[in-house]
């Protein structure tokens, strides 16, 4: 119950594994997407991206303290004050939820509790799937251990509990993040941040 309701939440949650995915979880081995390659990955490595974060040279328009989203590249640049930005993996929305848009970050919360929208509830329910009216927040919640509100929107930049999945279009429109990557972007961001997202 626990990985359904973590495979199906609204884009915080990755799209069900099937058969040789499926057998590949199961045994501790997912693939790496920043090496295109099968590695062995667990609950052990306490929610590290298999794509590393890394901090690089920027030259760009957008302003300090700008959060630019890459859909295509499927990576978050935190833009620095020092000519830098800061640069993570992350899930994107898969085909069909892909987004486009610039808003402020309105909240943050710590391991934030999870209340799936109707419309969501409805389409699980109608491909024979049940999903929570709510969970609290904790290591088996699907937003992980941070959540970061986009606008007035229903989307979030947020943890996982499933690292595996970053580098993926696995969402319904919500950026995912290892929870070790969300947490320092989390202390380095504040409310009112602008966020780019861009197709």
């Amino acid at each position: 119950m626990r990985i359904l309701i973590a495979s199906v939440a609204l884009c915080f949650a990755a799209a069900l594994f099937t058969g040789t995915q499926a057998d590949a979880a199961a045994s501790g081995k997912f693939f790496d997407h920043s090496t295109k390659k099968w590695v062995t990955y667990g609950r052990s490595h306490h929610g590290k991206s298999p794509i590393k974060r890394k901090q690089v040279r920027y030259g760009g328009s957008y302003s300090p303290n700008t959060i630019i989203i890459s859909t295509k590249d499927r990576r978050l640049y935190h833009i620095r004050d020092n000519g830098t930005a800061m640069v993570y993996g992350v899930g994107v929305g898969r085909e069909g939820f892909q987004w486009s848009g610039t808003h402020r970050i309105t909240r943050k919360a710590e391991w934030p509790s999870w209340t799936p929208p109707k419309v969501m509830i409805e389409r699980e329910r109608r491909k024979g799937r049940t999903l929570p009216s709510f969970m609290k927040g904790g290591p088996e919640n699907p937003l992980g251990a941070r959540a970061m509100y986009i606008g007035n929107t229903i989307y979030r930049i947020h943890g996982s509990n499933e690292p595996w999945t970053i580098g993926s279009a696995v969402s319904s429109g919500c950026i995912r993040m290892a929870n070790e990557d969300v947490i320092h972007l989390y202390e380095n961001v504040k409310v009112g941040t602008k966020v780019v997202v861009l197709r």
